[in-house]
């Protein structure tokens, strides 16, 4: 699969479990386009899994979030987005400034993520990734949700070198 591209003014929303390729995903576009918690987290307390400064890089996200869009900028979301508020959140802001909203949704097998997250400078606890999985919406559901268009993200092909 070759990534997709965005219109204008779009909110790619990428949803899937620690490790799954969401970052690599995302690197492909324009640093410009990417939002990202673990980036403000990491700018508010040098810890990027401080999730004590969730609420402050949300607020720096929901600012840039509204800056992009309102200016019609294609803006990539690159975080876990499993939970269902979160999602509902950014579809409103997609919504409130009349621009498309997609997902980018990475259904990859539990034991890949795991697989990844051992080889990451932040390793994720295992029981975080699980419950992740878990948590983890399927291509329906986000269109159910309001998302414009789901896109499947490509699953990443392992060497015998990261086994």
């Amino acid at each position: 699969m070759t990534a997709p591209t965005f219109l204008p003014g779009t909110l790619a929303v990428l949803v899937g479990v620690s490790g799954s390729g969401k970052s690599t995903f995302a690197d492909g576009y324009p640093p410009s386009w990417r939002v990202c918690l673990d980036d403000y987290r990491e700018m508010a307390t040098d810890d990027m899994s401080d999730q004590s400064a969730t609420p402050v890089a949300a607020q720096v996200q929901n600012l840039l979030l509204d800056a992009r869009l309102a200016r019609n900028l294609i803006t990539i979301v690159d975080s876990v987005n499993v939970l269902p508020h979160v999602r509902a959140g950014l579809l409103a802001r997609a919504r409130h400034w009349q621009r498309p909203a997609v997902a980018v949704l990475f259904d990859v097998p539990l034991t890949r993520c795991e697989q990844q997250n051992r080889t990451r400078t932040r390793v994720v606890p295992v029981d975080v990734l699980r419950a992740q999985h878990q948590q983890l919406p399927t291509a329906g559901q986000l269109t159910a949700e309001g998302f414009a268009d789901v896109h499947l993200a490509p699953v990443p092909v392992l060497t015998s070198g990261d086994w």
